[in-house]
């Protein structure tokens, strides 16, 4: 009700899973003064509900309703701005002026010490929350029937609440930067490595973990508070133990400390022993310290025979490492916090995989609930294509919009991952619920960088920020990367309404336009840290193959020679100088699946010649003959797609039957330039590699 001093939302239809629980509570008892509490409830309510008949006819007031978050952020800064009002002795709305209207302004925006010391400035976000408060309580005041400000005061000449503070309206430049690759890909490969790998094994580990739960716990069914030592109980539970020979729970290493701080002795056999887990096995609810003068002799006699383990994964099976080579257990053996710590981070490893890969919100991942893998289809032979069920919540009505995204066989396989991994494996239970990423990534982090990571092999994390909006805009620059990949991202990031607008209206400076210039700026950094490393490579004695590896060699030999100091009286070393004159060439470079194309002559390209377009200002990569083209060349890196195709069409070649001559000739042939393709590159690093 209105009345109610708190609003409490939690029970709404449709709130996204995203929202925390505090929000979703609005408590207007923070606001000491009856009179301004009233004005508060009243401006809420009137941004919840704007067709409200007391809101619509308001001339400044918002015409669509604001999320719960907006709300709850706007009651805050008010509830703020009324506690700063009553210290410094304003009693009434009607009091603000322009003094006051700064005075609060300048609170809010430097950061201050004792003695009112300036040492710093808070952020846009904080400044702009401060103005928007003043700027409510100015466009609703007609609404308000307690108290109001006055009727002549227009803050700022009536400009927004952005404006006024200074935030950076979007348009210059994206701040969320992408991952830097030296974090995003030792990262991916451990999240994969974990995913494929320990999944299975973490799989296990969790059901043990939850038959350990149900035997073990303190709250297990059927323990009982005794107060006499149970000898019989324990005697035949440790005797279960030597027949079996299975070690004695192992006590974790805090609770070790505990004991030794509580006058324990460090050479105590049974220092180590969790006494617990075995009570409750044996039926007690606890252990009584009172107990051990009666029960220390058999407790000791079973240590002496069986010893004492971690309880988790004693017999870890063994993978193969990071390290191909090397084949070891997939984990050491783990206490109770230690399994559930290793678990998480699995669930964390499915969380990056599926984030990194699909382009999710934060909203999006939220909202996936077990079963939320769609069936499989196969649009055409041999071509599978993966489906995630989920719910846009950003910018849609309370409920969300149902949608679905296209994803590649690890996300889906990460996301089956993440359901056996669940608690509670209920069809529509919530696959992770609401998560705070940044911490959980700090763990898994941690724990790659530890020696649990360095001992499978992982290559360690450098630090660096990484959050879900980097791994979306990583995701969508690589993708824009693509011929068409603009509309493709934002098809794929469900943005195509914003990317068919623009279209329509050719909006200069539009959020498509921004885009493509920004992926045209990386493509271009991109293509000259290419065309220098592989001036590097010749400098080493690598050089290109192909039909235009002799046209690259001497361009390459005529850059050299302006680095040659008896060449000329400025020596130029330095990568900068280095780049400035490899520039030219990188504008050129178009990369193709197996070749580099350096398309510095259209009249010689010979895709645009079979194509009949001999005046085109770009090659067309998708017809590439890089074997015949004299301006394609070959270089290591395209070793392996050569050496692929080479040996999938000899598997061809061994399928097809002896009537199919004009098959076999044509793979013939295709095999025969794979080949040649591969002896090429190895030729020209062996030979210059020899004559060095």
């Amino acid at each position: 009700m209105f009345e109610d001093d708190v609003w409490d939302f939690t029970d709404v239809i449709g709130l996204p899973v995203q929202l925390a629980l505090c929000t979703r509570r609005f408590d207007f008892t923070e606001i000491t003064d009856e009179r301004w509490r009233l004005v508060g409830k009243e401006l809420v309510l009137a941004m919840l509900a704007p067709r409200h008949p007391a809101v619509a006819p308001l001339p400044r007031a918002h015409r669509t309703a604001l999320h719960l978050t907006s709300c709850a952020g706007r009651l805050d800064e008010l509830t703020r701005f009324c506690r700063w009002l009553s210290e410094h002795g304003v009693s009434r709305l009607a009091q603000i002026d322009t003094r006051i209207r700064d005075a609060y302004m300048a609170h809010r925006r430097y950061v201050l010490y004792e003695h009112g010391a300036v040492v710093g400035e808070q952020g846009p976000a904080t400044r702009r929350a401060a103005a928007q408060v003043v700027v409510d309580l100015v466009n609703y005041r007609e609404l308000f029937t307690a108290d109001s400000v006055p009727a002549d005061l227009r803050p700022w000449g009536g400009a927004t609440a952005s404006a006024i503070a200074e935030m950076p309206s979007g348009r210059i430049e994206n701040k969320t930067q992408p991952i830097d690759d030296t974090v995003l890909q030792p990262m991916l490969a451990a999240a994969l490595f974990l995913v494929s790998s320990l999944g299975p094994h973490a799989v296990e580990l969790a059901q043990q973990i939850r038959e350990a739960d149900k035997l073990s716990a303190r709250k297990a069914r059927g323990l009982r508070a005794v107060h006499v030592a149970p000898v019989a109980e324990f005697t035949e539970l440790l005797n279960e133990y030597t027949d079996t020979c299975t070690p004695l729970p192992m006590l974790a290493d805090h609770h070790v400390a505990d004991r030794l701080a509580s006058g324990w002795a460090a050479d105590d056999p049974l220092l180590t022993l969790a006494t617990g887990v075995l009570a409750r096995q044996a039926g007690v609810t606890q252990f009584e310290a009172r107990w051990m003068s009666r029960l220390r002799g058999p407790l000791e006699d079973a240590v002496t025979s069986v010893g004492i383990k971690e309880v988790f994964a004693r017999d870890a099976a063994g993978v193969t490492t990071a390290d191909p080579s090397l084949v070891l257990p997939w984990t050491l053996p783990l206490h109770l916090l230690q399994a559930v710590a290793l678990v998480g981070i699995v669930r964390t490893a499915t969380m990056i995989v599926l984030a990194a890969a699909s382009g999710m919100r934060a909203s999006e991942l939220m909202e996936l609930r077990i079963g939320c893998r769609l069936p499989l289809e196969e649009p055409t032979p041999g071509l599978t294509r993966y489906r995630l069920a989920s719910k846009v919540v950003k910018g849609q009505p309370l409920g969300g919009t149902d949608d679905e995204w296209v994803v590649i066989e690890p996300v889906y396989r990460a996301v089956e991952l993440a359901e056996d991994l669940h608690d509670d494996r209920h069809e529509g239970a919530l696959l992770f619920g609401r998560f705070a990423f940044s911490v959980r990534y700090k763990w898994f982090r941690n724990w790659v960088n530890s020696p649990a990571g360095h001992r499978l092999g992982l290559a360690p994390i450098p630090s660096g920020q990484v959050n879900l909006r980097r791994l979306r805009r990583t995701l969508a620059l690589e993708m824009a990367y693509r011929p068409g990949g603009v509309l493709a991202t934002k098809i794929h990031l469900k943005h195509i309404a914003v990317a068919t607008t623009e279209g329509d209206a050719s909006r200069p400076g539009g959020a498509q336009a921004e885009l493509l210039a920004e992926v045209n700026k990386h493509e271009s950094d991109r293509n000259l840290d290419l065309v220098l490393q592989e001036f590097r490579n010749y400098q080493q004695g690598i050089l290109p193959a192909g039909p235009g590896a002799r046209s690259l060699t001497e361009f390459f030999a005529s850059i050299d020679g302006k680095l040659d100091p008896a060449a000329a009286p400025k020596t130029q070393r330095s990568d900068r100088d280095v780049l400035n004159l490899l520039t030219k060439r990188a504008k050129v470079l178009h990369l193709g699946p197996a070749n580099y194309c350096w398309f510095t002559d259209p009249s010689r390209a010979l895709c645009l010649k079979l194509a009949g377009t001999p005046s085109a200002d770009r090659p067309l990569v998708g017809m590439c003959d890089s074997a015949r083209c004299p301006q394609a060349t070959h270089h290591p890196c395209h070793r392996p797609v050569w050496a692929e195709h080479a040996e999938r069409t000899e598997t061809f070649l061994g399928q097809l039957g002896t009537t199919r001559t004009t098959e076999r000739a044509r793979l013939q042939a295709d095999y025969d330039r794979a080949l040649r393709g591969v002896t090429e590159i190895d030729s020209a690093n062996t030979v210059n590699r020899e004559s060095a």
